[in-house]
């Protein structure tokens, strides 16, 4: 995970993004790219919004990108953080160009990185978008780090993963094998629900021992919960710092791409969430 993108917006979730992004480059000494991210006019006719002269106006624009620069540099300087240099293994970071990209934009973008963070979206004012999560987790090709609302003290260090039998669950596994690796726990959680074809959670758990992940099986306490429910205090109970899911789906469409557990997850995680498609 030597670098890492991040699609800089005005939200409120902004610092927790780039602090989680910033864990992660402490451990792996990656390099951190910012760029400033809004929806296009395209995105917006899509959405159904009433078009005005913001989406239009190139100094508005060239506002947006202005104010997440320097957004994103300040917080880089304010924790120590420099530019890039020939031969030194520390993290660093870098900003992308002077303009406006669109979600669309930064998925195709982000299959140079590693690894892309977004904040965990919500559909109130200056919230995550959740185009901007869609975009980057199903066009990049690359996992992606949602961060919840508050920051984590730890991330990777004890790590749950959402086991389902699936092949994007398979994905977001290898993914983050460099994490699995170095975490002190790995707990295994069958997701409730009906089972795909595929290895268990022991057989699973053993392949990651063989890696020297300390991996082992863990159970869901369901109760009365949902199953997304369940699965989260789960891992809140075990410490987890990191849950490591599947973006899975049953429809190729916009609107049904997320199924009702991942939805559940998105909107009620308040740990860091690894996913990929």
């Amino acid at each position: 995970m030597k670098s890492i993108l991040i699609p800089v917006e005005d939200h409120v979730m902004m610092d927790a993004v780039m602090a989680a992004a910033l864990m992660l480059a402490r451990r792996f000494n990656s390099y951190i790219e910012g760029v400033a991210v809004g929806p296009d006019v395209v995105e917006f006719v899509a959405a159904d919004f009433a078009l005005s002269g913001v989406v239009l106006d190139h100094r508005t624009r060239r506002d947006f990108v202005d104010h997440g620069r320097r957004t994103f540099e300040g917080f880089m300087e304010g924790r120590h953080v420099e530019r890039p240099r020939d031969g030194e293994a520390r993290p660093s970071y870098g900003w992308l160009g002077d303009s406006l990209v669109s979600d669309s934009g930064v998925g195709e973008y982000g299959r140079a990185f590693d690894l892309i963070a977004v904040g965990r979206p919500g559909t109130g004012p200056r919230l995550p978008r959740k185009s901007t999560l869609e975009a980057v987790l199903f066009e990049s090709g690359r996992p992606v780090l949602i961060a919840p609302p508050e920051p984590s003290s730890t991330l990777g260090e004890c790590i749950a993963i959402a086991w389902n039998g699936t092949t994007d669950t398979v994905r977001s596994i290898a993914f983050a094998m460099p994490l699995l690796e170095r975490a002190h726990d790995v707990v295994i959680l069958t997701v409730p629900g009906p089972a795909l074809p595929g290895p268990s959670d022991e057989q699973m758990a053993r392949s990651l021992r063989r890696h020297g992940a300390p991996a082992r099986v863990g159970v869901i306490e369901a109760k009365d919960e949902s199953p997304g429910a369940a699965l989260l205090a789960t891992a809140a109970a075990l410490g987890a710092d990191l849950l490591i899911k599947g973006g899975y789906t049953r429809s190729r469409l916009r609107q049904l791409i997320f199924g009702k557990v991942t939805s559940e997850i998105l909107a009620e995680a308040n740990l860091p969430v690894l996913m990929a498609h």
